[in-house]
């Protein structure tokens, strides 16, 4: 019913807002770092009475999946339990820990050696992975997450990441890249990559010699990425909201351009009809909010790092590079990966 982000940070504020989050400001009561979700759960519910349910979600878990929420959410509104939290299986033996200095051996937790079996042969065990806790009102103040008529809810490992320490961070955005949400239909080859010029190709900046004349820089890297995505069978295609023809054609690109545009959705459209193409073949690269109708429209969507607010709110990917910087690069490299995942889902 309601999405809040629960911060005493500034910036964490105005990201959150910019993505459609409402914020519930922490006291600093609860902002130590000694205070605990349950704290900052229960000064939320005593400012907000309407709410009879809160779900939980951590925010070091970015591998949740809106399916996962929705079925939750279903367990406690229709089938009636209390609090419901998420869990993992996991296939590993356990043994006794023997501390330093103790005169003793280990003892087997979960298995007996004699007859050790295979690990992809045991139902294995559950494990809470702290992606979420869902609890009713009464619960929460009764100081408890979990409790009454309870259920656990078991999470696909591939889904299952929790962030603690640095190394797990590369883990994380693998998996997201590789398992994270994409929509309610399934994902398809892309065909098509439409590309804004102004701070998507170029850094958006334009210098002007003595003599009137216009120059811009871009990336090599992005031409890379180009001819990289031409070589996949993906067409280029260029859109500018200005007259950019001289410089399109001193880069001498080879791509298909619409310059001077005023309404680049109509655009889109056209080339999607004339190519014959769903609009989840057609990805698209933005920076403004003149990108914004395309970015939500495009089956695959991105901006680069340094994307106005809505453009950013928009989109399903935003690259690291800025504009002009590697962004068409990283985001080619990005869409090769999610095709490589259909491509494998196929021969499955």
């Amino acid at each position: 019913n309601s999405i809040w982000v629960s911060t005493d940070h500034d910036e964490i504020e105005k990201v959150a807002k910019q993505f459609g989050a409402q914020v519930h400001r922490r006291s600093p009561e609860v902002s130590q770092d000694s205070s605990t979700s349950l704290e900052a759960i229960t000064e939320f519910l005593n400012h907000h009475h309407e709410v009879d349910i809160v779900g939980n979600i951590q925010a070091t878990s970015p591998c949740l999946h809106p399916s996962d929420l929705i079925k939750v959410a279903d367990l406690i509104q229709k089938e009636g339990f209390d609090s419901v939290f998420s869990v993992v299986r996991r296939h590993q033996f356990r043994w006794s820990e023997v501390k330093k200095g103790e005169n003793k051996m280990t003892e087997p937790q979960n298995l007996n050696p004699a007859k050790r079996y295979r690990r992809q042969d045991w139902p294995g065990e559950l494990y809470e992975n702290g992606s979420f806790y869902f609890a009713k009102r009464h619960l929460i103040e009764k100081g408890y997450l979990q409790g009454g008529k309870m259920a656990y809810y078991e999470m696909r490992a591939e889904h299952s990441v929790d962030i603690d320490i640095d190394i797990d961070w590369p883990i994380a955005e693998q998996r997201v890249l590789s398992f994270g949400y994409f929509g309610k239909e399934p994902l398809k080859e892309v065909k098509l990559l439409v590309c804004s010029i102004d701070g998507c190709l170029t850094n958006g900046r334009i210098y002007v010699t003595e003599d009137h004349k216009e120059m811009v820089s871009y990336d090599y890297r992005d031409i890379v990425g180009i001819d990289l995505l031409k070589k996949r069978g993906i067409q280029v295609r260029l859109i500018s909201d200005r007259d950019c023809s001289k410089t399109l054609s001193a880069m001498q690109l080879g791509c298909v351009a619409k310059v001077s545009v005023t309404n680049k959705l109509q655009v889109l459209k056209d080339w999607q009809e004339d190519m014959g193409l769903s609009w989840k073949e057609v990805a698209y690269l933005g920076n403004e909010e003149s990108d914004v109708e395309c970015l939500k429209q495009a089956g695959m969507s991105a901006v680069p790092a340094d994307a106005c607010a809505a453009a950013q709110k928009a989109a399903g990917y935003i690259c690291k590079s800025r504009g002009g910087c590697g962004a068409v690069r990283e985001f080619a490299e990005h869409i090769f990966l999610l095709l490589e995942k259909v491509n494998s889902a196929r021969k499955q």
